[in-house]
């Protein structure tokens, strides 16, 4: 038998085989095999839509409806005040006047001075006729009586002013000025509220509860001053700016018409408020574990193999109760929501009774 030699590119090929099973034996061991242990005992709830956003209980005055601050449309000293606080009116009513000699003295001033302008008007266009002034000095004329009579108009106004009148019927309210005493122009002489246009309860709310009031939603009220009954009260009014001291905006409940109700009473309102953003799913605020910013983990059971599966979600609106869900999960579905962190991925789980 010749022996020939073999080529050099199959001189290797005989360790072929050996590298193959080192090469086998050089991956990872599989896992062992995975023992059942007892199954944990869990409480679980299906997930839900989202309830309402909570309760907020906001303090509040009462207050009339309509309630004008009086005062004269001119500097002067007051003559007299006929009313107190607490005092009903009627609508026209005489409440306060100024004293009468400025003011009298003003309008006969402004009269004389509207009659010689008048007479000074008169006699340049007489002179003109003849040719003796120019048309300018006429018109200059004429201007000055108009002005006259414009001052004796206000001067007329500002006197019929000089009393303050109810503009409606109701009750004083306030009385911050006495007889005597020097008015600048506008300054309040007294507060009257309008009888006929009710009580509410003025609330001051921030921007960001004010975007969650439900529309025409009606509000538990309580009045110390009347007793623990609560008093059911509809949103009224919303104000369109916020205070530019505080930030919030306010926010009126009409009251009903409930015997014993004062403008200045203490009371507190609570106000139903709707989840926050577009979310439409929650889940008690035990199912949520390793939160961190608008993430979160929760375990959801899976029926079938009566194990848990640990999934990230994103978190909405959280308070004491309850986890809006913005993404992660749909409805139905169950989740743990006792001791999810003594929990791992996978394990198997029984539900707890009761």
């Amino acid at each position: 038998m010749n022996w020939f030699p073999m080529p050099a590119r199959h001189r290797h090929w005989p360790l072929l085989p050996a590298l193959l099973l080192i090469g086998c034996s050089a991956e990872p061991a599989a896992p062992p095999p995975v023992v059942d242990e007892a199954p944990q005992v869990v409480s679980v709830t299906a997930v839900g839509m989202a309830g309402d956003g909570g309760s907020l209980v906001v303090p509040g005055t009462v207050r009339l409806k309509r309630e004008t601050q009086l005062g004269f449309n001119s500097a002067g000293r007051i003559a007299a005040i006929l009313v107190r606080e607490g005092d009903r009116v009627a609508r026209g009513q005489l409440l306060a006047r100024l004293d009468p000699t400025s003011l009298s003295a003003a309008v006969a001033s402004a009269r004389a001075e509207a009659i010689r302008a008048d007479a000074d008007y008169k006699r340049l266009l007489a002179l003109f006729d003849k040719g003796w002034v120019t048309a300018p000095r006429v018109e200059q004329a004429r201007a000055t009586a108009a002005a006259a009579h414009a001052r004796v108009d206000q001067t007329g106004f500002d006197a019929g002013l000089a009393v303050v009148r109810a503009p409606a019927a109701g009750i004083v309210l306030r009385r911050p000025a006495e007889p005597g005493q020097m008015m600048a122009p506008g300054q309040t002489v007294l507060t009257v509220g309008d009888l006929a246009s009710g009580y509410v309860l003025q609330l001051p709310l921030a921007d960001a509860d004010l975007a969650r009031l439900l529309p025409g939603q009606r509000a538990a009220v309580s009045l110390a001053a009347l007793g623990p009954a609560m008093i059911a009260a509809p949103v009224s009014e919303v104000g369109a700016r916020g205070d530019d001291g505080t930030g919030t905006f306010r926010v009126e409940l009409a009251l009903p018409a409930i015997p014993g109700l004062r403008s200045g009473m203490i009371g507190s309102a609570r106000l139903q408020l709707r989840p926050a953003g577009d979310a439409a799913l929650a889940v008690p605020a035990t199912a949520i574990f390793q939160a961190r910013a608008d993430e979160g983990f929760v375990y959801v059971l899976d029926g079938a193999t009566g194990r848990v599966r640990r999934r990230l979600v994103s978190l909405g609106r959280v308070d004491d109760r309850q986890v809006t869900i913005t993404a992660g999960l749909k409805a139905g579905e169950r989740v743990v929501v006792s001791g999810p962190d003594r929990l791992r991925d996978g394990v198997r789980v029984a539900i707890a009774r009761g």
